[in-house]
C-alpha cells in the first residue's frame, strides 16, 4: 500500500510540473500537439527513470570516496549521455517523432525536472509516505511515478491546448497568455488532491 502512494504522492499531488514547477520549459513548449506531448512524456520517462537508477549508483561511489562535491557535473554527463541515446534510437526507429520533438529533445539534457529529482533522490529528500526508507526500490518508483505525473501533466495541457486554438479566444489572449493561464487554472486543480495523502 505504502508503494501505491508513491505514485498517488507523485502523480497527483506533488506534481513535478504543477506544484514544483520544475520541467516548465518543456511542459509549455512541447504542448502544442498531444502527439508530441506523447513522445517527450514518454522519453522523459525513459530518461528519469534511468538516471536516476544510475545517479542513486554513482552517488553511493561518491559519497564512499568523499567527492560528493562533483555530483550535480556528473549527473549532468549521465543524464546527456541517456539523452544522446534516446536521440539516436528515436532517429532510427520514429523520424517522424524526432522531427516533431525538434529542438525540445536535446532541452531534455538541461529538463530541470529530471536533474532536480535525480539529485532529491541521490540524496535522500524526495517526498515519501510516512513509513517508507529511501533506497534505490524507493527512488526508482518515486522517479518512474514523477515522469508519470509529468507525462500526465503533459498530455492534459496539449488536450487543453488543442482545444482551445478551436474555440473563440480575445486577439490578446491568443498563444502564450491564454497558455499560461491554462497551466495555472490546471495547477489549482492538481492542488485540489493535496487533502488525498
Amino acid at each position: 500500500m505504502l508503494y501505491f502512494l508513491i505514485f498517488i504522492s507523485a502523480i497527483f499531488v506533488n506534481n513535478i510540473v504543477l506544484s514544483q514547477f520544475l520541467g516548465i520549459c518543456p511542459f509549455l513548449g512541447v504542448s502544442k500537439k498531444i502527439d508530441t506531448a506523447l513522445g517527450m512524456g514518454a522519453a522523459v520517462t525513459f530518461v528519469l527513470v534511468l538516471a536516476t537508477i544510475v545517479t542513486y549508483l554513482l552517488q553511493m561511489l561518491l559519497d564512499a570516496y568523499g567527492l560528493g562535491f562533483l555530483q550535480t557535473i556528473l549527473f549532468i554527463l549521465v543524464i546527456a549521455t541517456l539523452v544522446q541515446m534516446i536521440e539516436i534510437i528515436l532517429k532510427k526507429i520514429s523520424p517522424s517523432l524526432y522531427q516533431a520533438l525538434g529542438v525540445f529533445l536535446p532541452l531534455i539534457t538541461t529538463n530541470c525536472c529530471i536533474l532536480g529529482v535525480a539529485i532529491l533522490v541521490a540524496n535522500g529528500t524526495s517526498k515519501l509516505p510516512e513509513g517508507l526508507d529511501h533506497n534505490l526500490l524507493t527512488g526508482t518508483l518515486f522517479a518512474l511515478a514523477t515522469a508519470l505525473g509529468f507525462a500526465i501533466a503533459l498530455v492534459l495541457f496539449a488536450g487543453l491546448r488543442e482545444q482551445l486554438r478551436r474555440n473563440d479566444v480575445p486577439k490578446a489572449m491568443e498563444g502564450t497568455p491564454i497558455a499560461l493561464i491554462t497551466a495555472g487554472i490546471l495547477a489549482m486543480a492538481f492542488m485540489g488532491f493535496s487533502g488525498v495523502i
